[in-house]
């Protein structure tokens, strides 16, 4: 695990780029604080910080082959290394290291770029073939592992991170303003596009090459999660199958293991099955907040861990702290993400480094896989309802949107739910909405509460100028499919995962466990759990019961029914104390500040009416232009380099 950086030249590279190189690196020394390593041709530099996981003494980076024909940097695991080294190496291939990673580069040699085909785990790599003179850079296929690229006058510069491009002064800090508009509507910025222009993400499952002599550029797509064939038989045995089987290799590790636990079913199974096959070796975490509310999830993760004897560490998240250090966590977030969970997953992630755990395992990508969230069900249900309406004949009625939803718990939506007619007014307006809107598009985002609290926040707070250079954007191409739907199960868990749990959970996973330079690993977007998935919802092809049932039913044996039964919460925190309480210290932020000075959002905008998805992107604005203005006087001040510069 580390992270990894480089920059391809269509001409010989200069000693000032290379430079710029290391300050890319330096600026990566959380995300690997053991060492660094680099390599360098005429046309090619690249470089990489190191967090020790496997083969701690030898696996330094940069890889070469026998022949040190070929260099590899890499970020990440490849969890079946073992199998393919026993493999490569009865073909004759010498190992120089232990390291899971090299496997990479033996592999290539034998198959070039279908290597991305072999390998197991959660990467992103830069390899250099220096017979080819040819370069290959590579993200995994659900995007665990980030890569952001940078193309301009003959330069392509790639980083693990967005910030180290802009604190090594490779981009400028500029706003895109789509991207913003995207950001309030999603509350991220959906990949490949980025906040910051000139720079964009490499999207997951996609390789790029460049053939240094011709400058010859190429980016392909080689993993799609639908591609995946069908699967008969009990959706229950083949899903617990793949479980097992990811659970043995995920734990590989030369150093010691935790799990983030809470009180629901995905983090339970998972740390029963690794607690059954390799007792002692798992420490579990779990969080709670001060006063207990009822999101504190202490107690009940305290009952499971006793039932299958884990040990566990039980801390404890102060609201003064959550305050204090929240434009710090927004910072190394480093994409603009509005989630109110960051300050949560930041802080297990520092306990879980204060215990001696480098390695820890999260329940990421379960909810969005099988359906655990309502309203993934719900746009199911809803792209369902279309496609009858502009079915030949329709079998889909006005009726059919016509239906009264259960009320919520809380107030501020209790009171929403009145004012919708229990559902009925929306319904109707849906019904209309579906009958005149292109039949060739999913119904997905568009009827969430983010999409709904964009229409009403942004006239309030933005610019009219901005609002109208945004008219015409499609925020919702990405849910064109022509009809007929033949897997509509398939294509909205493809489209969740391509967005919430992409942008939102994995890529808050690994920037905030990096931060506290923790590695996180994602047991269940593990591709071969996702390609079983997605078989046995081809097999299925059902818009009701949600999958969720088949994972429940696949660690039936492992859960007990206390946990089984107990109410879905989720990573959940006590917004309603967080919030109001960082708008009274950094509202003011709003008012007249980036956003403000970008076009953006009117001076003077109401922090109140702006709330927390306005004020998480200003304090991000913020500290980035901070980052743009560091100047370090030499290649030595790492510190300096990394040192949280507060804003206000």
């Amino acid at each position: 695990m580390c992270g990894i950086v480089g920059l391809i030249g269509r001409s010989p590279l200069e000693f000032k780029e290379r430079c710029n190189v290391q300050l890319l690196c330096d600026a990566l020394i959380h995300r690997g604080p053991d060492g660094d390593g680099s390599f360098s041709a005429p046309q090619f530099m690249m470089a990489m910080r190191r967090l020790s996981i496997i083969d701690l003494g030898g696996g330094w980076q940069p890889l070469y082959n026998e022949d040190k024909s070929i260099a590899l940097v890499a970020n990440g695991e490849v969890y079946n290394f073992v199998e393919l080294r026993a493999e490569l190496e009865s073909r004759g291939h010498r190992f120089n290291t232990k390291s899971d990673c090299e496997t990479i580069i033996h592999l290539y040699e034998e198959i070039g770029d279908e290597v991305v085909n072999k390998i197991r785990g959660m990467y992103a790599f830069a390899l250099y073939d220096t017979r080819k003179q040819r370069a290959l850079i590579v993200r995994d296929r659900m995007g665990e592992k980030p890569l952001y690229l940078a193309e301009q006058d003959g330069r392509i510069y790639f980083s693990s991170e967005m910030r180290s491009m802009v604190r090594a002064g490779i981009i400028p800090f500029e706003i895109d303003p789509v991207a913003v508009y995207e950001y309030f509507h999603y509350n991220y910025v959906p990949e490949p596009r980025c906040a910051i222009k000139g720079v964009r993400k490499l999207p997951a499952g996609h390789l790029l090459t460049v053939d240094l002599q011709s400058f010859k550029v190429q980016e392909r797509c080689y993993w799609r999660m639908e591609d995946a064939p069908p699967i008969e038989g009990d959706p229950a045995k083949a899903i617990r199958a793949e479980l097992e089987n990811i659970n043995e290799l995920i734990v590989r590790s030369d150093v010691p293991v935790g799990i983030a636990l809470s009180s629901g079913v995905d983090s339970s199974a998972l740390a029963a099955m690794a607690q059954k096959r390799f007792p002692g070796l798992l420490t579990g975490i779990t969080i709670g907040y001060e006063g207990a509310p009822r999101q504190d999830e202490r107690s009940a993760a305290k009952q499971f861990a006793d039932y299958i004897k884990l040990p566990l560490h039980r801390i404890e998240l102060r609201d003064a702290d959550v305050i204090d250090g929240f434009p710090e966590m927004v910072l190394v977030r480093d994409d603009p993400i509005s989630d109110i969970s960051g300050s949560g997953y930041l802080n297990v992630m520092r306990a879980a480094r204060d215990k001696g755990l480098r390695v820890m395992l999260m329940g990421h990508g379960g909810d969005e896989l099988f359906w655990g969230y309502w309203w993934v069900r719900e746009a199911l249900w809803r792209s369902h309802l279309k496609a009858g309406l502009h079915a030949s004949p329709p079998t889909t009625t006005m009726r059919d949107y016509m239906h009264v939803s259960k009320p919520p718990r809380s107030i501020p939506m209790g009171l929403r739910w009145l004012q919708n007619g229990g559902g009925l007014i929306s319904g109707r307006c849906n019904y209309r909405r579906d009958l005149t809107s292109s039949p060739d598009r999913l119904v997905h985002y568009e009827h969430s509460f983010e999409f709904d609290r964009a229409a009403r926040l942004l006239p309030r707070i933005a610019t009219r100028s901005y609002l109208e250079a945004m008219t015409g954007t499609d925020l919702l191409a990405r849910y064109a499919s022509p009809l007929p739907w033949s897997h509509l199960n398939v294509e909205i868990a493809r489209h969740t995962c391509n967005t919430y749990l992409l942008e939102n959970g994995l890529a808050q996973g690994d920037r905030l466990s990096m931060a506290a330079s923790v590695e996180l690993r994602t047991p269940l977007v593990d591709y071969r759990l996702v390609e079983t998935a997605v078989g046995l919802m081809k097999a299925n092809n059902t818009v009701r019961p949600a999958p969720k049932k088949w994972f429940r039913d696949a660690v039936s044996d492992l859960v007990p029914e206390f946990v089984m039964n107990r109410p879905k919460t989720g990573f959940n925190a006590p917004w309603r104390r967080w919030i109001p309480a960082m708008l009274d210290r950094y509202g003011h932020m709003v008012e007249d500040g980036e956003l403000v000075r970008a076009g953006i959002l009117r001076r003077g905008a109401a922090p109140r009416a702006a709330g927390l998805l306005a004020l998480s992107l200003e304090i991000w604005c913020r500290q980035m232009r901070s980052f743009a203005a560091y100047k370090p006087a030499d290649l030595s001040g790492l510190a300096a380099a990394n040192r949280f510069r507060r804003v206000g």
